[in-house]
């Protein structure tokens, strides 16, 4: 059985009432996979905004395997410590990573950022030598609009994540810079425009979907279906 971990910030835990962009992948593979699957991690809540904290266990579908290693306010600054613990003990074999809105935002810059990518990289393979990741760039939030050194931070650290996934790939643990989605508009995909509505949800799967398939032959393309409103 191969192992997903969802690994990211709020827009990958999510917040009471959502599906969540890991339901939506879930949805896909079972049908674009074929071969027995399933998400993994150490946690399986959502953000209660009740209570500004993980407690909630109301998705808007609950029936699928919620496991995943996501918080709110959770960056690369967090995970990376965290990582190798977690892919030993969930037995991860793919890791779906969104993260460094939050570092950029609060905790380090650009450089620094990569640098915990590097060891977020190191600490997985130290528990699983042949992990597969796949690695999502900074989606832009409403944020560059009105501030514009956080914006050049975001593009500073695309490129350089690109640069490190690019350095650290090996085949026998394979990494995949995922492209963000080209119609990804967060004035139309986000509710509050960071966190991604059934739009964006649905546009995030689809990249990490389409990537996985088009790198690494796993899956198959995020079908139409899948964008039609159905749930």
């Amino acid at each position: 059985m191969l192992r997903f971990m969802p690994v990211g910030d709020s827009m990958t835990i999510g917040s009471a009432g959502e599906h969540t962009w890991r339901y939506r992948l879930w949805q896909h593979l079972c049908t674009a996979y074929g071969r027995p699957f399933t998400l993994v991690g150490p946690r399986e809540t959502l953000h209660d905004p009740s209570t500004d904290a993980p407690t909630s266990y109301a998705y808007a579908y609950p029936d699928f395997p919620r496991g995943h290693l996501a918080g709110w306010g959770e960056g690369w600054h967090h995970m990376a410590p965290l990582i190798r613990e977690h892919v030993r003990s969930c037995r991860a074999d793919v890791l779906l990573v969104s993260l460094g809105l939050i570092d950029l935002g609060f905790y380090t810059n650009a450089e620094q950022t990569a640098d915990n990518v590097r060891a977020f990289v190191a600490g997985a393979r130290a528990a699983n030598p042949r992990v597969r990741v796949a690695v999502m760039p900074v989606i832009r939030n409403i944020r560059v609009e009105k501030d514009a050194p956080f914006a050049e931070q975001v593009d500073r650290f695309n490129d350089l994540l690109a640069k490190t996934v690019a350095d650290l790939d090996d085949p026998n643990s394979p990494l995949l810079l995922v492209p963000p989605p080209a119609s990804y508009d967060f004035h139309t995909d986000t509710y509050d425009g960071t966190h991604p509505n059934e739009t964006g949800e649905h546009k995030l799967a689809a990249a990490f979907a389409e990537a996985m398939w088009h790198g690494w032959g796993l899956g198959g393309p995020y079908g139409a279906w899948a964008l039609d409103g159905r749930r």
